[in-house]
C-alpha cells in the first residue's frame, strides 16, 4: 500500500488536532492572565486557523480511512512526470473520467506522457481525496507491469 500517503494523511491530522488544542491553551493562558498583545493574538489566531484548515482537508475522509474503505479508479490514463521542485511526482490521468491522481513515487516504466497510454488501477478513499497506491497494467493484453510500494 502507499505508506507514505496514508503517513502523510495522519501526520496532517495529528497537527490540524495539535495546533487547536494549542491555539485554544494558549487564548485561555492569555484570558487568565489578562495578556493581550498584539502578536500573541495573531499567532495564536494564526495558529488556530492553520489547525482547522488542516481538519477541513483531512476530517471529510478520516472515516474512509480508519475503516479502509477505499474506491478503485479504473481505465486508461497517461502517466506524467514533473520534476519541476526538488522531489518529483507522478500524475495519473484517468481519460474515461478526467479524474488526476499523484503520486509522490514515479513508476519506472520505459516511457511516459500523453501519448503512451496504460491502463491503471488506482485506489483512492471514497470520496477521491487521498490516493492509496496503484497498478499499471499493458493497454493491450491487461499484463501487470508495475505496482507501488
Amino acid at each position: 500500500m502507499g505508506n507514505q500517503e496514508i503517513f502523510l494523511f495522519y501526520f496532517i491530522l495529528i497537527l490540524g488536532v495539535l495546533f487547536v488544542l494549542a491555539a485554544m491553551f494558549t487564548f485561555i493562558a492569555m484570558y487568565s492572565n489578562k495578556d493581550y498583545t498584539i502578536l500573541n493574538v495573531g499567532k495564536s489566531f494564526g495558529i488556530l486557523l492553520l489547525g482547522v484548515l488542516f481538519l477541513a482537508i483531512t476530517l471529510p475522509s478520516l472515516k474512509y480511512m480508519a475503516l479502509k474503505e477505499y474506491d478503485v479508479a479504473r481505465g486508461k490514463c497517461v502517466i506524467e512526470i514533473d520534476s519541476t521542485d526538488r522531489s518529483s511526482e507522478a500524475s495519473f490521468r484517468i481519460l474515461d473520467s478526467g479524474e488526476i491522481f499523484t503520486f509522490r513515487d514515479i513508476p519506472v516504466l520505459d516511457a511516459y506522457g500523453k501519448s503512451i497510454p496504460y491502463y491503471c488501477k488506482v485506489t483512492v478513499t471514497k470520496d477521491h481525496m487521498f490516493e492509496i497506491s496503484y497498478k499499471i497494467y499493458d493497454v493491450k493484453t491487461r499484463k501487470l507491469i508495475l505496482l507501488s510500494k
